[in-house]
């Protein structure tokens, strides 16, 4: 076992970046979408030369928060195309725009107010005038239905939703509201930062609902007297977005430890390549792939080997080059993952 890790490891740092530029840099698939059977490209032509994606290798799941397509215009769709085209058959989706996309109303007022210019007694009744429009959307019987078509949509492209980064306020309707929605799009349950209040708030309105409440990390495991513990233990329904990446760089620890001790309370984990926090050139500092510190191949060895039932995404983060894009750089971290699994 120790020669396949030290193996994998080498080749992720010596060999992998040519052999993958070439997988990057070759034809991208067709942008097709499916819904209701039909496969269709963004023209309106239909498209049967799609393959469909595929990104579990030797049993690990690969994914990507859909925030590594930030960059992209054109909404939703271009998020789903971003997913079709870098060959991901799973994602932790980012619900920024979608109740838009669903035909919820828009705000009229999409200015910020300032101690200078606060909001004008006009724009708080657009405001509130908003906010009951919303609320009585979310409310009607076709809501959680059109959730469902969106689900399909993403499905018959072959793309799965395991985790919805979400929620539709703080109030114990609105977190029921936010699972409900996150249920019907398929996923096991929310995403949300790793803090006292949302280990608090969440764990119930996720127990409620069958689902699980994933609580992600940026630098908190740094900070002295942080005890996941202590937030683990306010529901039995919290989870952990364990994120591989941040661990290390703030901590300088090895997150394979963290994993084999809290394997069953982690959902997933978010994988990034980064320096130590004592690298002598740069900080904690993002890093194209198999040019950090990050052991991501034990993470992933870990994952595998132990038949950890643990989804395991990208999270794009170093600086995309002039020369690139977003789905090709995803594209190449992919096939990062995959070199080392199989």
């Amino acid at each position: 076992m120790q020669d396949k890790k030290n193996s994998s490891s080498q080749l992720s740092r010596r060999k992998f970046l040519g052999t993958a530029a070439i997988a990057a840099t070759g034809a991208l698939v067709p942008s097709v979408f499916s819904y209701g059977g039909n496969s269709k490209s963004l023209n309106g032509m239909t498209n049967l030369s799609n393959p469909i994606p595929n990104s579990k290798f030797a049993g690990v799941q690969i994914g990507a928060i859909t925030y590594s397509f930030r960059d992209l215009k054109g909404g939703l769709e271009a998020t789903l195309n971003a997913c079709i085209e870098a060959g991901l058959s799973s994602v932790e989706l980012m619900g920024t725009g979608v109740e838009d996309y669903l035909g919820a109303p828009k705000n009229p007022v999409q200015r910020r107010p300032t101690p200078d210019n606060p909001f004008t007694d006009e724009e708080n009744r657009a405001i509130s005038q908003y906010n009951n429009e919303l609320k009585e959307w979310r409310k009607t019987n076709g809501t959680i239905g059109a959730y469902t078509q969106l689900r399909k949509k993403f499905n018959d492209a072959g793309v799965n939703i395991h985790i919805y980064k979400w929620t539709a306020g703080e109030t114990e309707e609105e977190l029921d509201y936010s699972f409900k929605v996150a249920k019907a799009l398929g996923a096991i349950g929310i995403t949300a930062e790793l803090n006292e209040k949302n280990a608090r708030i969440l764990g119930p309105a996720a127990k409620n609902n069958g689902m699980v409440a994933i609580l992600h990390n940026h630098y908190q495991y740094a900070e002295p007297g942080f005890d996941v513990d202590k937030l683990l233990s306010y529901s039995s329904a919290n989870r952990l977005n364990f994120d591989a990446g941040h661990y290390f760089g703030s901590t300088g620890l090895n997150p394979v430890d963290f994993i084999r001790k809290y394997h069953d309370r982690i959902s997933s984990i978010h994988l990034k390549d980064k320096t130590r926090p004592d690298n002598a050139t740069q900080k904690n500092t993002n890093q194209v792939w198999g040019q950090g510190e990050t052991p991501i191949a034990e993470v992933l060895h870990l994952i595998g080997d132990q038949k950890l039932p643990i989804y395991c995404d990208i999270e794009l983060e170093y600086p995309v080059a002039q020369w690139s894009t977003s789905v090709k750089e995803v594209k190449t971290c992919k096939e990062f993952c995959r070199q080392i699994l199989i």
